[in-house]
């Protein structure tokens, strides 16, 4: 990049910035830049009331903003990047849904909310199933895959590699849940080294989605035959942020340093913070 590089912020401003302030405070900290409510020619945008006219570079692209955000949009491009997904289907009303089920005798379903994260919405499906009027279209629905111990593993990605394995689990004790996500009870773990065959998965999820050059996180789970499925991407900005809360001070730390290795890699400035 040019000099006009050392022109950047972390951008937010508008009506959902409040959202994002504790995240903007920590990057602001480790790239070395400040918070700005404007644009700069080189930005990490979190949010903006108006992202189409948000002057400038972004450092995570827009579109990959937006891929990140839909899980119909995800479905499609995980199938034409070949990106190992447990079986995923778009119909088009209820009526098609109901006629779908009926031919997949055998399997599980869920029906997934595609806007929302936390698996807000999410629900497993039976054949008689009632599907709100308001319900975003087309329908997405999975394949549920049922395991001992529900859990999620979780990896990420920066400046075009894959790096960080947790894994996410409700604590014992508690009340489980076949969602296993942060917002219903499950917390982070350490899970060891990041198996071969799912930093494969991820990062062909990352590129798929247009997040391996910047920043995003990778959510999988492994099949009980052992094969390591990606369920989404995630990433900061506009609507939603990346959970950095994982019980793990080694890779929080890692994830800053590697986001800020990341951002300037098209720079001659080489900043890290805290």
């Amino acid at each position: 990049m040019t000099s006009r590089a050392f022109d950047c912020c972390i951008l937010n401003s508008g009506n959902g910035a409040w959202a994002f302030d504790g995240l903007a405070s920590q990057l602001s900290r480790s790239l070395a830049i400040p918070v700005k409510e404007t644009p700069c020619d080189y930005n990490y945008v979190l949010f903006h009331d108006d992202p189409a006219h948000v002057r400038g570079t972004w450092f995570i692209p827009h579109r990959a903003i937006v891929n990140a955000s839909d899980k119909r949009l995800l479905a499609g491009l995980f199938t034409q990047h070949h990106v190992p997904t447990p079986a995923t289907h778009l119909v088009e009303n209820p009526e098609d849904l109901a006629s779908f089920l009926m031919s997949k005798n055998g399997t599980q379903w869920c029906l997934k909310y595609p806007l929302a994260s936390g698996a807000f919405g999410h629900r497993l499906l039976t054949a008689d199933a009632k599907i709100p009027p308001d319900w975003p279209r087309p329908i997405i629905v999975q394949e549920f895959i049922p395991l001992e111990r529900p859990e999620v593993y979780r990896t990420y990605g920066a400046n075009g590699g894959v790096f960080g394995w947790v894994a996410r689990r409700f604590p014992a004790g508690s009340k489980s849940s076949p969602w296993v996500a942060h917002a219903r009870g499950a917390r982070y773990e350490a899970a060891g080294s990041l198996p071969p065959p799912a930093a494969e998965a991820a990062e062909l999820a990352l590129r798929a989605s247009g997040l391996l050059d910047s920043f995003g996180c990778v959510d999988l789970l492994q099949r009980p035959t052992g094969e390591w499925v990606v369920l989404e991407v995630g990433t900061d900005g506009i609507f939603n942020h990346v959970d950095r809360e994982l019980n793990d001070p080694h890779l929080e730390v890692e994830i800053n340093r590697r986001i800020a290795c990341s951002f300037w890699a098209k720079s001659s400035r080489q900043e890290f913070g805290a």
